[in-house]
Order: C-alpha cells, then structure tokens, then sequence
C-alpha cells in the first residue's frame, strides 16, 4: 500500500481550486451542459435518424447511484469514463449528453432507516446508550466459493467494506459526517431522498461534472412521472410475454418475509439459488449407538423410513456410489418429510427444504431428535442406482454443514475428495475407528474422456499429486478439473444411457431418480447471503411475478444486440455471453421497501433491478416533465403525472399513433423528438460486478420494448478501484468519498489521477502520490504559460526553416493523432500519457534545443499552448479553460472547441531524424564517459576535460555485406514461417554463429513489434548528413564534461579507407582502424572524441 499523502503547503492546490470555483460558475451561468436537440423551427425534420446524421449526438450514462449515502472514490473512477468520454465527443461537434439520477427503490434505505428507529428506541435519540465496542457480536463472515464452476460472476459485493465497525447504523451516517442531531431524522425514509441527491450534485459539479441536471430524479413513488414511467416499462415487459407468473426458486429471507434480491442485500450480491439433486439413501440399519440415541428418543426407527440425504451436483454419477459421509463433529438432525418418510440433514438445510413444498408444513423445520454424525457411523445403507449394494456411513472430516446438506455420498470414480478420503480410510482405518471391510474400495466406473480415462479422480490425484484429503487447494483445483472435463466432454459408460454425452444424460438420470421418488431437486444458495435487515437467507420457492430472462427467442434477440454492441474489452463480451448462457428467470416483486407498485397487484413493489433497466429513455423526457428531482415542480411543458398513461409512453418510445391523449400534439411531438434524437444510447458505463444482473437485464430489456433501431450501443465495464494500491475499506481508514478527494487534491489533478488508474476490466489505482504530481505538473506549466504570453512579443518570428521547429512540429502534430486514437478508443490512461506527458517531454527538448541560440518560435509556442489546453480538456477541463480563455484570450468555452488535429502531415522522415538527433546525443555522451574513464595503473584518462577536444563522426553510407546477406537469411526464413527453427539458421549461417547470431537476434525482436518490410528496408528515411549539418552546433554542446572545439563529419563507404568531410566537402583518408570505424552503419555512426 502506498502512503496517504499529507498535503503540508496547499498554495499550489488551492491556485487550482480557485480557477475550478470560477469557471464552474461560469459555465453553469452559461447553461453548458445543458444539451438539446435542434428545435422542429431549427431542423424541420421528423426522423431522428436523418436528424442525428445531420446534426450528430453522444448519450453516455454511469449507473445511478444509490441515494443511502454519497459518493466514494469507486462511483467516481466510473463517473470519470462517462466524464472524459463525454467531453471528448463533444470536441468532436457532437451534442454530447450526460444526465444522472438518483436511485432509491428497494430495501436498503427503508431497512436503513428502520435499523435507526430501532437503535433511537434501543439507546435514545442521542445514541449514548450503545454498547462499547468490545461487546459486539462477531462479524458474519461472508462465504466460499460456488459449487458450479461453469458460471460467470463477480468477484466483489458492493456491500463489502461498507461497514466500518458497522454494526448500528446510526455509526455509519456517523461516518458519513452527519451529526448526531441529524442522524435522528433519517429514521424517516423520505428524509433519505432529499438529504443525498442535493450532495451528489454539488459533489459532481465541484468535480466539473457535464452533467445535464435538469434530467434528473429520484425513483419510486417521490416522483409520481418516474412512477407512471415504470408501470408503462412493466406493463409493457407482462403484454409481451416476458413477465409471468409461477413458481420459482428464489434467495427469501425468512425474517422479512420476501424474497431478498441482490440490492436487498448487506452481503452476498450477485448470488442466486444453487440446484441440487438430493439423494435418498435408505438407512437398513442403524449403527448400535445411533440405535440407542433414537430408542431414548421413543423413535420407532424399525417401522419407519429413514434417509440420509446428500445433495449432489453430479446425479449421472450415482451409479459409482460406495458408501456415504457425515461428519463426526456435526450435529444433524432427523426431521419429518412427506409420505410418513423421515429424513437426516442438517437443520439449515431441512430449512430451506421446508420453503420448497418438500415438508409437511412450510416454514417448520424444527427436528424430531438431534443426532451427532460419529453415532451415525457404520450404519447399514441402500443408494440409489449404486452397483454396491451394501454400504455403509462413514466418517469424513472435511463435510461442511454450511454447504449442501452435511451428508456427502461417496463416488470415487470421479470426485477428487471422494477418492482420497476412501484411500485415507482404508489404510488408517483404526485411526478412524472404524471396520476396514467397511470400506468399499472397488471402484465403479462411470464416465469415460479422452483426457482423464475412466477413473478421472484417480488419474487427477496421482497427476498432482494430492498425498492427504487435508491438501485443499490441489483438490479443489482437481474437482474444479474432473467437473469440467466430465460434463463437457465425458461420456457415459454405465446405465441406461451408456454411450451418452453427460452433458446430454445428466438431466435424464437427474428425471429419472426425481420420477421414481429416489430423489428430489432442492436448492440452497450458492454462498451466504445476508438481507439488509440481518437475516441469514434461504432459497424458497414462491408463487411470484417473474420475469423469463434465458426465454430462447428473447435470449437469441439479446445475443444479436450484444453482438452488434462495442464492449471495450473482450473480457466484458465474454462475461456477458457467460451470463447470457445460464441466466434464468428472475423475481420482478418483493414486499418491503420502496419503490414502485405493481401495477396489477399493488400489494406488490416493482424490486430495485427491474425498475432500473431502461431509465436512460426517461433521461430523454425528464425535463419537460418537471423540474426539480421529485416531480412537485412542473417542467417545460405543464403535464401532470397522471397523462402520462402508458399509450403516451407508447407514442414517445414505441412511435405509436392511435393515442388520445388531452396533452397537446405539438408536445407529444417534442417529447417524441428527444427520445428519437438521443436514442440509442450510445455507451453505459458501469462496475464489472454488474454484468451478472444489472447491465444483463439492462440489454434484455432494451431488445424487449424498444424497436432494434433504439437498442444500446456500447457498454464499457471498468474493474473496482483500489485506494493507494491497496483495497479501499473504511474500517481500516483507506478510503475516500468523492468530496474528499476533491477537497484534498482539487478537480483537475483528481481527474488526471483517475485517468491515470487504469483503463481495462480488471482493478484499477487511485494513487495519492499521482494526484500531488499533478498539482505540481499542472501549476508550474501554468506559470511556463503566464511567463511565455506575458514575453511573446520577444519570441522568434518569420519562417519555420529551423530544424527542431520543423521536427518540433511535426512531433506536436503526431502526438496529437495518438492522442486523438486514444480517446476515441476510450483508452485515457495512453491519452494521457502522449497528450500531456509525452507532449510536454516534446515541448522541453524544442525549448532546451533551440534557447541556446534561435529561441524558440513564437506561432509553435502559442499553439502548442493552445493544443494542450484543448488536448487536456476532456480530463481537465478547467484548467485547460483558463488556458484557452483567460490566457490566450479566446471567447468560446474550451467545451465547445474542435479537439485540435494535425495540420499537415506527419513526416516519418523528419520523426525518424528527431529520433535520430536525440540517440545521437546519447552515443556522444557514452562516448564521453568512455574517454574520461580513469585507466589501470593510475594513468590518465584518453581526454583531458581542461583541454579542448575534437568531435569527430564516421557516417558510414552502407551496411556491411555479412549483414546483407544474413538480411536475406532472415526474410526467406521469415515468409517460409521457420524462423524459430534454430537448427535451420545454424545450418545457413555456418561457422559465422558469434557474428550472425545476435544481429538475427536482434532482427527477430524488430519483427516482432515492427512492420517487416521496415525491418529488412533498411534505407534511412532521412537524409543523415544533412540532419547533422543541421544541429551541429547542438551536436557541439552535447557533451557534459569535455568542451568540444572542433567537429568534422566523415561520411565513408562501409569498409573503405576514404571519405569526405560532410562540412568542407573534401575528401580525407580515414586515419583510424578499429571499432570506431567497423561499428558504424547508417543511422548509428561511430563517435570519436579527442584532444587538439
């Protein structure tokens, strides 16, 4: 982690504060992002598209934030994408919108405020009655890792690290800096929505935010037109067939009496239900201890059916079953089932059970009895499909009672786990204290692959190696490899389905135990969630609204949108085709909270991520509806809430006509105009961990209401930012809200930190230490700037015939290419790096070249000015504001200038001479340190520094011919493909291996970053004698130490003895032998310094 940052003297910072304060005032004096499409007086055409061509938009949102809190460093990385990207295209002439919301449906904030109701009543309104800190409870851990490795998730709960000591509420407002006195009023829930959203705003605004605010509001009932939008989207989703109703497995929490989806959640977003098969082995008889536990208990077990049940993922494997598992330090318990059946579980798994129509009563899942695993053991059993008949109970120490039901049938042909342990018992069966005769070891085989054979556990744990059924992480890996493996490509080679794919006969065997009654489908959660109110949750089955997500023809229609759709990353594109494989149908109600009522059946609320998917189109209307969040204020056009029916909705969005409506034609119109002008969304920008949920049902959606036309056009998914390399966490004081960031640092260096985080899908750095630099880059470029206006008059004038003006130039107008590819690939971090790093590296070697005698030229100075301020400006935008206006003097806002573009074309020849001069400057410096390097014996160095020297240069013309030759080499091996075959090349280079080698060498590593016809051409693309002709005198003062007096310039053929000083035009005999001479070669002449 590296280290917090404490600013000491913020006089460089606050200068920068002060140029954001006044130009934030400005532009929202001057209404700049404020964007509409042209009026019908301006642009009296009716189709959006020929509009859009004609005068072309941008409609970029972020993911609107919940509203029980504000923003953090993580909202604002992704709020800086949607940022610069918005900024940019506006420099590109586009009408460039960004409007943000405010989210409040759901669980969170009423559970919130109920949580400070219960804690004034527990500790009074002014808290002092809560707990010290050391009598808290033990924090719930937050679970494992899934069972089912084919599905895409994300890594990370939104939910994590929100908690500081984080068990009352009132301390985390705390937290937030809200007073106690105030903290009491947020027991209100509507309180909620009128503290936040007015925070966020200024937050974003005091970023430099170009948000259009007028778009705005808050969701649910508060604002009745965002309501009417959302029963319009339902109604709508349910007439077309996409919301149903049925029964369906769904995470419920118990204590609130609902099911509790992902924004429900204090922990475990992104988990779903986990489908098992459990299996019904019938206990024969019971082991003698376990016979006394259930006579004490008056269990009448001799005229019952009792039954251990394992859950299992792998029900084609049943075939291979040799006994089964508990754990001897779990407690289960014996419950009663259906049909006079008894089965043995453990309580939390009977629980779920009991909400899954698999009990005689739903919701009691109290046992008959308790009974220890250990007294278990050596019962006598009977399994389903099991070519051994007689098996038994045994021990298994790794069992978990927090996953499936803590009974594990034993399959060793091709679980990993199953096979160790069954070798581990039966060598230390003693130590097991158990029968050794019990132990089944003859093992069934199943599925047979190409890779693993047909005992694939034993294959794998004789492959890595596994000694011990404590060596965890080998066997996870080797379960995770056997599950793949199996269910893809194995086939199965026993039963009524031999010679099938398993991944064809898994659900048939799976139908065929559930049909016979030897086994059921029960679910559990994939890992533990926990509600917002503190509730363990289960996986029940309910009667509910749904919506059928994974429907084949709508699934297909959201595959050919996303195929059409720009991702940024194939990691996004995969996880979406991921998610799209396994998603399934989803719980549109819930009971609690707020939100919006189901229009149908208004004891119901629309749940918080289905209300949420298509709100970027009400983006599009919201400010002719009213204008403030909540609705109360009318908008452009005074329309109440209740004329915005769902046939108006229709006009707008779905350009139905058949419409009566009391709203005026000329408004419905206008209404439909600016849907049409800024539809499609052209980019959603959004944390990764929203793919399996959110940003999914955001493309299902879409596909589903809108005409194809209208369908998004991009989703860019950043990864979670880390705070100073290390995870930001509140507990531990690494983090930081929006606010803070901006107060410590100002806008624009926050802005150029979070661009210089990182651009791609995986975890981003916000680094402190990059923040400060900025500050520092920033204002002594300022003061360079105020310094060059104030004297530029005194600057060079007349033509551009220098070279360092010309190669000057030219390096701007490169870079400033890259730049604009940069940003147009949505790649900030590389725009960043050329369009200020880069181009300010360009400005200081132009300046350092030329201040020893022409100066500088006053037109490249000013408009590299300009270039930069117009380069920086979708990062950061003030700063490069006060450049463009109160510096150079230009009226127009920087938000509303061209991004700059080359102005002539960029010359390779004059970059690759640029590149040349400065490796040139280098060489003669190596050169430099060689001569006044002290010899042995303590002799003089070749130079002495208090003497004049002479310079002298070897420019050879030509290559020599052993190069030319192995050039040849090289190409033939290259377009034959075989230049990795090193016995080839040594048979065509023969005896000369110490000379050709490391010149093939260093071919190879050109070709594989360059173009290979630069690579085997290997003419100069500039004249070399005139580029030093032409910097001599830079030439001459390159040296550090040793003043150079003299230069000659010897230009000679390769191998030669005579030349021609470039400077005089005479011809000379080269007088020297040796390395000097035989290293020269176009581009890389030989360096020899000495004294007159």
């Amino acid at each position: 982690m590296s280290a917090t940052i404490k600013l000491e003297n913020t006089q460089r910072r606050d200068a920068l504060i002060d140029i954001e304060k006044k130009y934030q005032k400005i532009w929202q004096e001057e209404k700049a992002f404020e964007i509409d499409p042209p009026t019908f007086e301006e642009e009296p055409i009716e189709n959006g598209a020929e509009l859009r061509a004609k005068h072309p938009k941008y409609f970029a949102t972020m993911a609107y934030p919940y509203m029980n809190g504000v923003l953090h460093a993580g909202h604002s990385f992704t709020l800086s994408k949607v940022e610069f990207a918005t900024g940019f295209e506006r420099m590109n002439g586009k009408r460039a919108l960004f409007p943000l919301g405010f989210h409040c449906t759901g669980m969170p904030i009423k559970a919130a405020a109920d949580k400070i109701k219960r804690e004034i009543e527990q500790f009074g309104e002014d808290f002092s009655g809560v707990p010290a800190e050391d009598e808290e409870e033990p924090e719930v851990k937050v679970a494992a890792k899934k069972e089912d490795v084919t599905k895409f998730t994300a890594k990370k709960s939104k939910a994590v690290a929100k908690q500081g000591r984080g068990k009352y509420q009132f301390e985390i407002m705390l937290q937030l800096g809200i007073s106690k006195e105030e903290v009491v009023k947020f027991a209100d829930s509507d309180y909620w929505l009128h503290y936040f959203p007015p925070l966020v705003q200024k937050d974003v605004t005091e970023f430099g935010g170009r948000v259009d605010w007028r778009r705005s509001m808050v969701t649910t009932d508060a604002n009745l037109y965002y309501d009417a939008f959302v029963r319009w989207q339902i109604n709508r989703l349910r007439d077309c067939g996409k919301i149903k109703f049925g029964e369906r497995y769904t995470i419920y929490s118990e204590k609130d009496g609902q099911a509790c989806l992902d924004h429900d959640r204090q922990s475990g977003e992104g988990v779903n239900p986990q489908e098992y098969v459990g299996i019904k082995i019938l206990v024969k008889e019971f082991a003698p201890q376990a016979q006394e536990l259930l006579k004490a208990a008056n269990f009448d077990f001799a005229n019952k059916k009792v039954y251990m049940v394992a859950a299992t993922l792998r029900p084609e494997t049943m075939y291979g079953q040799t006994c089964c598992f508990v754990s001897p330090k779990i407690d289960y318990g014996v419950f009663e089932a259906k049909n006079g059946e008894y089965y043995i579980t453990t309580q939390r798994a009977f629980k779920n059970m009991s909400y899954q129509n698999l009990t005689p009563k739903r919701g009691y899942y109290e046992p008959v009895l308790e009974i220890n695993g250990k007294s278990l053991i050596g019962s006598k059993i009977e399994a389903p499909l099991a070519v051994h008949k007689e098996l038994r109970v045994l021990p298994m120490e790794t069992v978990l009672a927090s996953k499936g039901t803590g009974v594990v049938t034993c399959v060793p042909s091709d679980s990993p786990d199953d096979f160790v342990t069954t070798r581990d018992l039966a060598n230390k069966s003693e130590y097991y204290q158990i029968e050794k005769e019990w132990v089944q070891t003859e093992i069934v085989p199943i599925v047979k692959t190409d890779k693993y054979g047909d005992k694939c556990a034993e294959f794998l744990v004789n492959d890595m190696k596994i000694q011990s059924p404590k060596d965890s992480v080998q066997l996870a890996a080797a379960k995770e490899l056997a599950y793949k493996e199996g269910f893809y490509n194995g086939t199965l080679i026993i039963g009524k389905y031999a010679g099938e794919k398993v991944e064809t006969a898994k659900p048939k065997v799976k139908d065929d135990l559930v049909a016979s009654g030897q086994a059921f489908v029960y679910n559990e959660p994939e890992g533990v969630v926990i509600s917002r109110s503190g509730d363990e949750c289960i996986v029940s089955l309910e009667d509910q609204w749904y919506i059928d997500y994974g429907e084949e023809t709508w699934k297909a229609q959201a595959l050919e949108c996303l195929g059409n759709m720009q991702t940024f990353a194939k990691e996004t594109r995969n996880g979406f085709e991921g998610v799209l494989d396994w998603l399934k149908n989803w719980a549109v109600t819930r009971n609690f909270g707020l939100g919006t009522r189901l229009p149908w059946d208004q004891k119901y609320l629309v749940e918080s991520l289905s209300d949420s998917t298509v709100y970027m189109a009400y983006y599009t209307i919201a400010h002719y509806l009213h204008s403030d969040y909540y609705g109360k204020v009318p908008g452009k056009f005074n329309i109440k809430p209740e004329q915005m029916t769902d046939e108006v909705f229709d006009y707008i969005f779905t350009r139905r006509d058949d419409v009566t409506s009391d709203i005026p034609t000329e408004q419905l119109k206008q209404l439909r105009r600016e849907f049409e002008y800024f539809y499609p969304l052209d980019v959603r920008v959004s944390g990764k961990d929203l793919i399996p949920n959110h940003l999914t049902f955001f493309i299902y959606s879409h596909v589903a209401l809108f005409p194809k036309q209208y369908w998004p056009q991009g989703i860019r998914a950043n990864g979670h930012l880390m705070l100073n390399n290390a995870k930001m966490s509140k507990s531990t004081g690494n983090f930081l809200t929006l606010e803070q960031i901006v107060k410590k640092f100002g806008a624009d260096a926050s802005r150029i930190a979070l661009a210089d985080a990182g651009d791609t899908v995986e975890d981003a750095n916000f680094d402190e230490a990059n923040a400060n630099a900025a500050i520092l880059r920033l204002t002594t470029f300022k003061e360079w700037c105020e310094e060059i206006i104030s004297t530029k008059d005194s600057l060079r004038t007349g033509s551009l015939d220098n070279f360092f003006d010309q190669a000057f130039e030219n390096e701007m107008n490169d870079l400033i290419e890259q730049t604009y590819a940069h940003y147009e690939a949505t790649n900030y971090k590389a725009a960043l790096k050329t369009g200020l790093f880069d181009f300010q590296t360009a400005r200081d070697y132009y300046r350092d070249s030329v201040s020893a005698n022409v100066g500088m030229h006053r037109d490249l100075v000013l408009r590299y000015i300009e270039t930069q301020a117009l380069m920086l400006a979708p990062i950061a935008p003030h700063f490069a504001e006060y450049l463009y206006r109160e510096l150079l003097g230009h009226q127009e806002s920087v938000q509303n200038v061209k991004f700059p573009r080359a102005n002539k074309e960029i010359s390779k020849a004059t970059s690759d001479a640029l590149a040349y001069v400065r490796d040139l400057a280098r060489s003669i410096r190596e050169a430099e340190a060689n001569v006044l390097k002290k010899k042995k014996g303590g002799k003089p160095s070749d130079v002495d520094v208090t003497k004049p020297a002479k310079l002298t240069m070897y420019v050879s013309k030509s290559f020599p011919e052993w190069q030319d030759n192995y050039i040849e080499i090289v190409r033939e091996l290259y377009e034959a493909h075989s230049l990795d075959d090193n016995k080839v090349i040594k048979q065509k280079v023969g005896k000369d291996m110490k000379r050709a080698m490391p010149f093939i060498s260093l071919l190879k590593q050109r070709l594989a970053t360059e173009d290979a016809a630069t690579v085997f051409n290997r003419k100069l693309t500039f004249s070399e004698t005139d580029t030093l002709k032409a910097v001599k005198a830079n030439i001459q003062r390159a040296t550090y130490s040793i003043k150079v007096e003299d230069i000659e310039i010897i230009e000679f053929d390769n191998g030669s003895s005579d030349g021609v000083n470039v400077i005089t035009g005479e011809a000379v005999k080269i007088g020297i032998t040796g390395k000097i001479v035989d290293s020269a070669i176009p581009g890389d002449p030989g360096i020899m310094i000495n004294n007159i």
